[in-house]
């Protein structure tokens, strides 16, 4: 979740099951059409002003502390799924019909966040997590199972995902996380997308306002969903075009007006989608100060490339081989570019973003022409010898691929 307002810059802490927190600080903190959206139940209401409202109208069991402390088996140190400013995740069982209490493996999984008191994040991101999570209902959306306020303790109950993050498949080196296939990442992508305009829609109209790469967890079946609801904001009503708020979320992903002014418009989570998009097509990610001078800001360094059609496979994830088709390949980077505009104006919908990745499911089989290429049906040519022949290298005549991790 999010801190307080400021200008701190933090990182991101990260476990390999996905269900890491920020450690940050304060402010901004840094980080290494109607019927696709229809699934969706009720529409959240405008945000109550008490917490006994937000409780009461939350659709959500509420446990009791023991009753967590007994699912999670005391909290043990070896049910940790992840760690940071919130505090920590624990994997814990219930039982499916009754909610009490189960065995280690048997009935349903949950994750458990259980809320540091002494952490930089607290009571009022965990009542927005309640407030929005208990309302809102989608397939693209992470599941709140209930909440625990109880004394000072503040747990938060979820549905358990088990593939963790879309951060963790990206970037994380294992044997645990084996490179995601372009059919995937389009796969996470749509699902991610179709979450956001589920968001932006009339039966929600909420601002997610924190969309990046350790935010979207994976079932076992790869489907994406949106977590961490604790900066999300209702987005504006009337006439108004946009919500005045202090500036939070994750630097590098923040959308550079929302960064200048503070207003904050459906069209900032475009933006935040755009370079979590160029992140799934390049395998790096927003920021990273261990790059080359140049390319630490990964927008910055790639927009160039995706200007040009015949450039844009300087970007591309060398770990991909040869899995996309060239005409996806474009039709994904010309995406991300539009998500991606200085001019809010100019991005599109998050309902357009996803007609497009519907298309791109479609066509995921590399073309004659890219096989031949690539070398199939010519020889030994190799598929870095076919890109330089499409356009010189922007190093130079240096052959390294500048996309590999």
């Amino acid at each position: 979740m999010g801190n307080c307002c400021g200008t701190n810059i933090s990182s991101d802490s990260t476990s390999p099951s996905g269900y890491a927190r920020r450690k940050g600080v304060a402010g901004l903190s840094a980080s290494a059409s109607s019927s696709r959206v229809s699934a969706a139940s009720v529409s959240v209401p405008p945000i109550p002003r008490s917490e006994g409202e937000i409780l009461q109208s939350a659709n959500v069991r509420g446990f009791t502390f023991n009753e967590l402390r007994a699912a999670t088996r005391n909290f043990r140190p070896d049910s940790v799924l992840g760690e940071g400013g919130f505090g920590s995740v624990f994997k814990g069982w219930i039982d499916e019909n009754t909610f009490a209490p189960a065995r280690p493996g048997t009935g349903m999984v949950i994750a458990v966040k259980k809320l540091n008191q002494d952490g930089f994040q607290g009571h009022r991101e965990w009542l927005a997590e309640v407030n929005y999570l208990g309302q809102l209902s989608h397939p693209n959306l992470v599941k709140l199972v209930g909440y625990c306020l109880e004394d000072e303790q503040r747990l938060l109950v979820y549905e358990f995902m088990p593939r963790g993050s879309l951060e963790n498949h990206l970037f994380r080196r294992g044997s645990h996380f084996q490179p995601l296939s372009w059919n995937l990442r389009m796969k996470v992508a749509l699902g991610a997308a179709k979450g956001l305009a589920f968001l932006h829609s009339d039966r929600a109209t909420v601002i997610y306002r924190d969309f990046k790469t350790s935010n979207v967890l994976l079932d076992s079946s790869y489907n994406a969903k949106l977590s961490d609801f604790g900066l999300a904001k209702d987005g504006p009503t009337g006439d108004k075009s946009h919500v005045s708020t202090r500036v939070m979320g994750t630097y590098g992903y923040a959308a550079p007006e929302y960064l200048a002014t503070g207003h904050l418009t459906a069209k900032s989570d475009v933006y935040s989608f755009g370079v979590v998009l160029l992140e799934m097509l390049s395998g790096r990610r927003a920021l990273d100060k261990n790059r080359p001078c140049g390319e630490h800001n990964l927008v910055e360094w790639a927009r160039p490339y995706l200007t040009n059609k015949r450039r844009i496979f300087h970007i591309l994830d060398a770990r991909l081989g040869e899995q996309y088709s060239l005409a996806g390949a474009q039709k994904a980077a010309a995406l991300a570019l539009q998500c991606l505009s200085g001019d809010s104006r100019n991005r599109p919908s998050m309902e357009k973003v996803v007609a497009t990745l519907e298309q791109l499911q479609d066509a995921k089989e590399p073309s004659q022409l890219q096989r031949k290429l690539s070398g199939r049906g010519n020889g030994n040519r190799s598929r870095s010898s076919w890109r330089s022949e499409a356009t010189p290298p922007a190093n130079g005549g240096r052959s390294a691929h500048p996309s590999q991790p």
